[in-house]
Parts: structure tokens; sequence; C-alpha cells
């Protein structure tokens, strides 16, 4: 069952086997359907994600109902309202699932135990923090200098195969784009 945890994990670190008993014994593996939400805006922030199975995304409604999607995540990638999970405040973001979805569930309280309890997890987190921070430079700079179909290129490239997966308009949502700019590129 922690198999793809297990590999996941071992893409960065190489936890003893007695190490990762005490890692998985923190993970809640949990399954979601398409539509449903794992974190809505203005709730507490309980948990991050790691995503097995599904497309999941986040994002955020702006006050004339227009959604604007900060990220999308699939298998191997984390998601969460990081700002409403880190500093322990109410989400500014939703969490909602494209697909039906699987993925393991850890807590504020137990990412900090855990950490304590096995140190290079510390390592690991890091890392993964350190993979977000650029990936998230690199969204913005992208918005702010590149022409919509160089992102959409760049989209291409960073979410191989989504584009089957992920309706259209929510691709544009992303891109910063209309759905008409959008099937323009797409021809």
């Amino acid at each position: 069952m922690f198999h793809f945890l297990q590999k996941h994990i071992q893409e960065i670190i190489n936890p003893t086997d007695d190490e990762f008993e005490i890692i998985q014994s923190f993970f809640v593996k949990k399954k979601f359907r398409k539509r449903q939400f794992l974190i809505q805006e203005h709730q507490p922030v309980h948990e991050i994600f790691l995503i097995e199975k599904g497309i999941l995304k986040s994002s955020i409604i702006d006050s004339s109902g227009k959604e604007h999607i900060l990220q999308f995540a699939a298998s191997n990638w984390w998601i969460s309202d990081f700002a409403g999970f880190f500093k322990q405040e109410t989400s500014s973001l939703a969490v909602d699932c494209i697909e039906d979805s699987e993925v393991y569930a850890l807590s504020y309280e137990d990412l900090n135990l855990l950490c304590r309890k096995v140190p290079v997890m510390e390592h690991f987190f890091r890392v993964k923090s350190n993979f977000g921070y650029v990936a998230l430079q690199q969204r913005i700079l992208s918005l702010m200098s590149k022409t919509a179909k160089e992102r959409y290129e760049d989209f291409i490239k960073q979410y191989p195969g989504f584009t089957d997966h992920i309706p259209k308009q929510l691709i544009a949502s992303y891109l910063g784009v209309s759905r008409e700019t959008l099937s323009r590129l797409y021809s």
C-alpha cells in the first residue's frame, strides 16, 4: 500500500526500513471524487497532500466570480494551500479534484513530529520546498514576461498529456487567457 510513498521519498533520501515504518505511520491514504474539495477557501488548512493518482488544482475565485488557477498537480506532486498550512491560518485557496484522486495526507502536527522522529525527513521536505519555490518563481516570471503562446508551450512541456484530461476553460484560466485565445493557440 505504501510502495508509492516509499518510492517518492527515496527520490531524495534513503531511509532505513525502520525509519520508513515510522514515516508511513504518519501518512493517511485518502480517496476523493472528481469535483470534491480537499480544501475550501476561508477554512482551516490541516493537511498537505502527496498525489498518487488523479489531477487536482489549487485556485481562488475573485470578487467578480472569475477563477484563477495557481497550480495543477498530478501523480508525484504535492498540493495544499501552503501559506495556510505552514502559517496555520485559514486558506486563501481552494484545492479540488479534476479527476477521481488518491492522495497521501500529512497533518501539520504530524509533519513536525515526523521530522523530530526521523530527522532525515527535514532534508526531504526542504528539498521539496525548494523545488516548489523554483516552480513558483518560474510561473510568475512566465506570466510577467512571456506571450500567451509561449505560456501555452511551457504548459505542454510542464504538464505533458494534461490537455486530454483538463477542460480547456481551466487551462485558459491557468494561462491567464480567455477561452477564445486558448482555442486559437490550440489550433
